[in-house]
C-alpha cells in the first residue's frame, strides 16, 4: 500500500519536478557558458523528486581528462551505450559539434545503473546545446541484434566519431558491446571503456576485455585515484580506431 501511495504522489509531482529541472539546468549553462566550464554541470545540478540528480558516476579527474580530449574532436556522431542518470551524457551534447547525431541506448531495469525512468526523457532530449543537434534515446537492451540495427540506421550510414560504453560491466556483457558497436566507429575515431581497473566487485570484469584489447590494439588509459572514496582506482581506457577500422576481433 505504501510503495502504490509513492508511486501515486511521484506521478502527481513528475510535471513539476521536470519543470524544476528545467530551469535548474537553463540556470546553470547561463552562468556557465563556455563548453569547458559545462563540465560541472552534472556534478552541480540539483534537481528534485525523480529529476534529482544527472550526476556523472565516474571519477571526475578520470572523466575531466576524457572530456577535454573529446571537446577537442568535436566529434559529429556518438554512441553511449549506457546512459542512467545522464550526466556523461549531458557532456557528450556540450562536446560535440552544433549539428551532431547523438545515440545513447540503455537498458530499462539493467543491473549496472540503467534504467531510467520514462519520465527522464525529456529533460535528457534538453541536454542538446543547440536545436541543429539530434538526440535518439533509445531504451532497450544494447545486446540485441535489433538493437543494434536501430543504432546503425540511426547514424544513416556514417560512421561515429565517439563510442562511450559503460553498460553491463560482466565480461560476456562488455564483450557483446565492444564486439557488435566497435566497427560503426571510423578510423582515428575515438573508443572509451570505463571500469578497466581491477575491481573487488566479481560482476565487474570489464578488466578482464581490457587486458586482452591491449594486446591487439593501441591503447591509452586514463587512471587517476578518487579522493573521495578512498583513493580507488575505476579507470578509462581510450582506443584510437586504426586505419583499418575494429573488424573481427576474437575473444576468449
Amino acid at each position: 500500500m505504501i510503495k502504490w501511495l509513492k508511486k501515486q504522489l511521484h506521478g502527481l509531482t513528475a510535471p513539476l519536478d521536470f519543470m524544476h529541472a528545467r530551469r535548474e539546468l537553463e540556470w546553470l549553462e547561463n552562468r556557465l557558458p563556455t563548453t569547458e566550464a559545462r563540465f560541472a554541470i552534472p556534478f552541480i545540478f540539483r534537481g528534485r523528486g525523480r529529476f534529482r540528480s544527472i550526476r556523472a558516476r565516474q571519477t571526475v579527474a578520470e572523466l575531466q581528462e576524457l572530456y577535454r580530449r573529446v571537446v577537442e574532436a568535436k566529434p559529429c556522431r556518438v554512441v553511449e551505450i549506457g546512459t542512467a542518470r545522464g550526466g556523461t551524457l549531458y557532456l557528450w551534447a556540450q562536446a560535440a559539434a552544433d549539428n551532431a547525431t547523438i545515440v545513447s541506448v540503455d537498458l530499462p531495469g539493467g543491473p549496472f545503473g540503467g534504467g531510467y525512468e520514462p519520465c527522464r526523457k525529456q529533460l535528457y532530449m534538453d541536454f542538446k546545446k543547440s536545436d541543429a543537434q539530434q538526440m535518439h534515446l533509445i531504451r532497450d537492451d544494447s545486446h540485441l541484434h535489433e538493437t543494434f540495427e536501430r543504432v546503425r540506421k540511426t547514424l544513416d550510414g556514417q560512421q561515429a566519431d565517439l563510442l562511450f560504453i559503460d553498460a553491463d560491466h560482466t565480461y560476456e556483457g562488455v564483450k557483446t558491446d565492444f564486439i557488435q558497436y566497435a566497427p560503426l566507429v571510423r578510423p582515428g575515431g575515438m573508443i572509451a571503456m570505463h571500469d578497466i581497473k581491477p575491481s573487488s566487485d566479481p560482476d565487474t570484469q570489464v578488466e578482464r576485455l581490457w587486458v586482452q584489447l591491449k594486446e591487439r590494439i593501441d591503447v591509452d588509459e586514463i587512471v587517476f585515484p578518487d579522493v573521495a572514496n578512498k583513493n580507488r582506482e575505476l579507470g578509462i581506457g581510450v582506443i584510437t580506431v586504426p586505419a583499418g577500422g575494429i573488424v573481427d576481433q576474437q575473444f576468449d
